[in-house]
């Protein structure tokens, strides 16, 4: 595990090498706040940081229901069975395996999935755009799955995006295929969706952009742009 810190985020790093998936440990006043749990093997990882920094788990929250994002999700909850699960009220459906889409929904099949051997298919708390979460903003991310949701701080304007974008061989937005790195963009369900949601990340001019494959950036306006700008040029292209 490779573990780096930017301001109050903890970013916890598995398979840095290879495959690299991040979760993320929030530092509130008193307490600590989980967003994602990356893979199985991520449990003790996560654990050993929560340890580390002698404050109590009180949230964990999911960007979206993935396998490399609720991998550890289990024995957490086994760990820490009174910290309440959170995820969006969309996302939920994903996570008990509901590959079903609304009416109102683009009607491309949804990728990816949970793990089949998963028990934790039930969230404590349905999340909406807006809600709170100690120091941290709700915001409506979908795109790469039709309920993903990033998570903003009020605090430093830092903002986790889940898969939303990746910056592992190239900040991209989720769906745009990063030669170096394309395995997000496999799992995408909507590009077109997706730069919708990385315009609305823009405009909250986040100081700090973290994602779930690939490092921390400071100051990403101009990376986040240029991004949009590609997307969009190829989203174009595909559809002549």
């Amino acid at each position: 595990m490779k573990l780096s810190k930017e301001e109050t985020v903890y970013q916890l790093t598995f398979l840095p090498g290879f495959f690299p998936v991040n979760c993320f440990v929030i530092e509130e006043q008193t307490e600590l706040t989980l967003i994602d749990t990356g893979i199985p093997s991520s449990y003790k990882g996560i654990l050993h940081v929560i340890e580390k920094l002698d404050k109590p788990l009180t949230n964990i929250l999911l960007t979206h229901s993935h396998v490399d994002h609720v991998g550890a999700l289990d024995e957490l909850k086994s760990k820490f069975p009174h910290v309440p699960v959170s995820i969006s009220t969309r996302e939920s459906r994903l996570l008990k395996g509901d590959k079903t889409l609304d009416r109102n929904e683009s009607q491309i099949p949804i990728k990816g999935g949970v793990p089949k051997s998963l028990k934790t298919t039930q969230a404590d708390c349905l999340l909406e755009e807006g809600d709170r979460i100690g120091s941290l903003q709700v915001i409506a991310t979908p795109g790469h799955t039709p309920g993903s949701i990033s998570f903003f701080d009020t605090r430093n304007q830092a903002i986790i995006v889940g898969d939303a974008m990746q910056t592992r061989g190239g900040t991209a937005v989720s769906g745009q295929i990063v030669p170096l790195f394309p395995f997000p963009a496999f799992g995408t369900w909507d590009k077109e969706l997706s730069i919708e949601s990385v315009k609305k990340i823009e405009k909250l001019k986040p100081s700090l952009l973290a994602v779930g494959h690939g490092e921390m950036i400071k100051k990403p306006e101009l990376l986040i742009q240029k991004a949009i700008q590609k997307a969009e040029k190829n989203v174009a292209t595909a559809t002549k």
